[in-house]
């Protein structure tokens, strides 16, 4: 059978078993090992004890006799400029929940993987929910897991574009607790909405490697964390101008005519899957020492 897409068949990557990407074993003195791809691919996949979609219900009810809490991602289908993942926003939330989940042995909830992207549906293969309808996506994806006894939930998010929507939708949570209106078995819920980048050591990082040409679109941290996850999708483009623009966004239209290579303020082309593999150990650290304090 023909491929109906043949450009896939060019494109395939390393064999499983070759080394792609150096792993920072050894703190102290700098030192790794190469993974291979399928060792990479065990690592990064998550073990059944933490997602939730490959645990049983009754290790669900088991997990809820020892904690409450669970790690909910949650990104954005959309463009990342000319050498980015439209999965960037999704698959960097992703992995880092992963990796939290597997250090703190807590779960981690199926990601929310399309989110509030109407400013990227000028360049194709982007998708978005309406504010309205990612807002009811979060509550009933709140209210179902709170029916079972979840009641501590970390959202770790990979798209700006979420926080404004997102964090409306925790109000309405809460409204649903003040004005009596939640299920008579809904325990008090906390909601916590924690940008994977916005961190200390992510921060740091970022400035170290890619100081001005970080942007805050198709960043070459995010996509180097990408390339990290998915050393086989990466690409060599070069930039003009070498870093984008920056400016105001509004609607699809508007953005298209104001950045039409999809980057704001950014140089995506100095994104390397090693660098990524530091931003995703950052990212790690970052995220466990806020949620354990979240949910202390």
């Amino acid at each position: 059978m023909v491929s109906p897409f043949p450009w896939a068949m060019k494109a395939s990557g390393p064999a499983v078993g070759a080394p792609v990407v150096r792993w920072p074993l050894d703190k102290a003195s700098g030192t790794g090992c190469l993974l291979t791809r399928l060792e990479l691919a065990t690592t990064l996949k998550g073990s059944p004890t933490v997602r939730l979609q490959l645990a049983t219900w009754q290790e669900v009810e088991a997990y809820l006799k020892r904690t409450t809490a669970i790690v909910v991602p949650i990104g954005s289908t959309e463009q990342h400029g000319p050498n980015g993942l439209i999965g960037t926003d999704a698959i960097c939330p992703e992995a880092v929940a992963q990796g939290l989940g597997e250090r703190l042995e807590v779960l981690v909830a199926p990601t929310i993987s399309v989110g509030m992207a109407q400013h990227h549906l000028g360049f194709a293969g982007s998708v978005t929910l309406k504010p309205s309808t990612l807002m009811a996506v979060v509550r009933d994806t709140v209210n179902s897991l709170a029916h079972h006894g979840f009641d501590r939930f970390y959202f770790l998010n990979g798209h700006g574009g979420n926080i404004a929507t997102v964090s409306a939708a925790f109000s309405e949570i809460y409204a649903e607790s003040s004005l009596g209106t939640a299920g008579r078995n809904r325990p008090a819920l906390r909601c916590r909405l924690w940008n994977w980048w916005q961190g200390p050591k992510v921060g740091a990082l970022s400035k170290q490697l890619y100081g001005a040409s970080e942007g805050s679109h198709a960043t070459p941290a995010e996509v180097a964390l990408t390339y990290f996850v998915y050393p086989e999708a990466v690409k060599s483009v070069e930039m003009h101008p070498e870093i984008a623009p920056l400016g105001p966004i509004y609607d699809a239209e508007d953005y298209r005519r104001r950045f039409p290579d999809g980057r704001i303020g950014s140089n995506p082309a100095l994104a390397k899957a090693e660098d990524g593999a530091k931003l995703y150990e950052a990212a790690i650290t970052d995220a466990t020492a806020d949620f354990q304090a979240f949910v202390a």
